[in-house]
């Protein structure tokens, strides 16, 4: 048997020797025959050894030349089973990772006197990620610890990772399914030299510390990229970090998968689908209303519509998703507005226009004045429940008669934590001994019909709108979350932690 010519030839590479003599790895002569770079590169995993063959895990992209020099190295012939991209990736990930911490365990025992973790228990967090944001080699440890910070709150599905500096030592939370877990402590050193690292990711000035700093980052998981949204600011006992986790494959999801009730559902794509008037999505930070306004406007894009959207700032690029849409970002220092960018979106011949949030009278009108000829808008307000935005909009300014006459429909909304199926509700290590894991999403929507309309127009207060809402067939909040806890798919602890206030 001879080596292919191939420049990926492992023949052409140095031998480690077949000896697996102090290895503690699942497949010793495949980790000393065969360079991580290359398995991973070429995505060739070990899946355990025949009587006259080594069986390989390889993916669908694997060059057939690469496999076969495997096999030359490997010294006995092989048979090739086509796996799971990323699920390959991440084997030879903590395949090579447990061999290297197995080699370096006898030579740094206690991590060292500087405040890191042991260098293998950090080498347990990287084996367990995808090295395509952490390739290790060269790196050193603070850069290493905050890749594996980043990778391990991945992996829990965290949506932010909060760096707090207190009195004796500095914190390092997870915000994972809208509550904050404590995570791991770490001295002030380090901890000054993790925060640099993260403003040096986020391209800020690492030599300023006594003014508030914004950054963005992009990392990679595989073939999946990951936004960060980096903020600093100082704080009494050193600077405080917050990474923002933005992951397109987690959070653009279908419409169908947002899980609303099918009635709410079918009543929402109704409004949704009419070429003008004004539908609001409203909640609190974190309610999920900007998930729920990209995965509509995947549901209504066609060819034949011109969507266009003013956002601050641009959460997820929806362009990857295959739709036609044009996103603008909001910058003050020069001169764009929600106010003044819906201006010139609506010079650009839009459909439909997303408006990221109607913060002021000015954004409000012109957003009314949009639906009012011809266009549908669709943006956020920050109120606890569906009859509340049209006051709001009213308390901004707008009278009364253009608010019954723009607005389509509102729909509230807030995420839950349901119960940790995994562990029956019972809590475990994966749901921080909760019980619950997860969120599901809870509606209220209020399509305006003529009643509410007049009710609006004769500027009725908002207990008369919520009353005559009710009793044209719409769903509260609370009642809502009771249905999915009489369900057990959430608890009622749950539900008041969340809905307290929207009553």
């Amino acid at each position: 048997m001879t080596a292919s010519d191939s420049p990926n030839s492992l023949a052409d590479q140095p031998s480690r020797g077949n000896g697996a003599e102090g290895a503690s790895t699942k497949a010793p002569v495949f980790v000393d025959a065969i360079p991580r770079e290359f398995a991973r590169r070429h995505l060739i995993l070990p899946d355990g050894r025949g009587d006259a063959c080594e069986r390989l895990l390889v993916a669908p992209s694997t060059d057939p030349a690469a496999l076969f020099n495997a096999g030359v190295r490997l010294g006995i012939q092989v048979a090739a089973q086509i796996g799971d991209p990323e699920a390959i990736a991440r084997g030879v990930d903590a395949l090579y990772g447990a061999h290297r911490s197995a080699a370096t365990t006898e030579a740094e025992p206690d991590g060292g006197t500087d405040g890191l973790p042991a260098r293998e228990d950090l080498d347990r967090l990287l084996a367990a990620a995808d090295r395509d944001l952490l390739n290790t080699q060269g790196k050193g440890r603070v850069v290493r610890l905050v890749d594996a910070l980043l990778f391990e709150a991945l992996g829990r599905s965290a949506s932010d990772v909060h760096i707090q500096p207190l009195a004796e030592h500095t914190l390092v939370r997870y915000r994972i399914d809208g509550v904050l877990h404590d995570v791991r402590q770490l001295s002030h050193e380090v901890a000054v030299a993790v925060v640099s690292r993260v403003k040096v990711m986020g391209r800020m000035d690492i030599a300023e510390r006594r003014i508030p700093q914004d950054g963005r980052a992009t990392v990679s998981i595989g073939q999946r990229p990951i936004d960060l949204r980096i903020s600093t600011v100082p704080t009494s006992y050193g600077e405080r970090a917050v990474i923002r986790l933005l992951d397109n494959a987690q959070q653009l999801c279908d419409f169908d998968q947002l899980g609303m009730p099918a009635p709410v559902a079918a009543a929402f794509l109704e409004r949704a689908l009419r070429t003008n008037g004004i539908i609001l999505v409203t909640g609190p930070t974190g309610s999920g209303k900007t998930t729920t306004l990209y995965s509509t406007l995947r549901r209504i894009g066609t060819s034949r519509v011109n969507i266009m959207t003013i956002e601050d700032p641009i959460e997820y690029e929806l362009s990857t998703t295959g739709l036609a849409v044009s996103q603008a970002q909001v910058n003050t220092r020069k001169g764009i507005t929600f106010a003044t960018g819906l201006r010139h979106i609506l010079r650009q011949d839009p459909d439909v226009v997303m408006v990221g949030e109607i913060r002021d009278l000015e954004t409000a009108r012109i957003a009314i004045q949009s639906s009012l000829t011809g266009h549908l808008v669709l943006s956020t307000l920050h109120t606890n429940d569906a009859p509340s935005a049209v006051t709001r909009l009213i308390d901004l300014g707008i009278e009364p008669y253009l608010v019954s006459a723009s607005l389509s429909a509102v729909l509230a909304q807030r995420l839950v934590r349901t119960v940790h199926q995994a562990c029956g509700g019972q809590g475990c290590d994966v749901c921080f001994g909760t019980g619950l894991r997860g969120r599901v999403g809870v509606f209220e929507l209020l399509p305006m019909d003529d009643a509410l309309r007049n009710l609006v127009s004769d500027g009725r207060p908002l207990s008369e709108l919520r009353e005559a809402a009710i009793r044209a067939g719409m769903t509260t909040l609370l009642a809502e979350g009771r249905r999915l806890a009489e369900g057990g798919i959430t608890t009622d602890e749950e539900v008041q932690r969340v809905l307290l206030g929207a009553q």
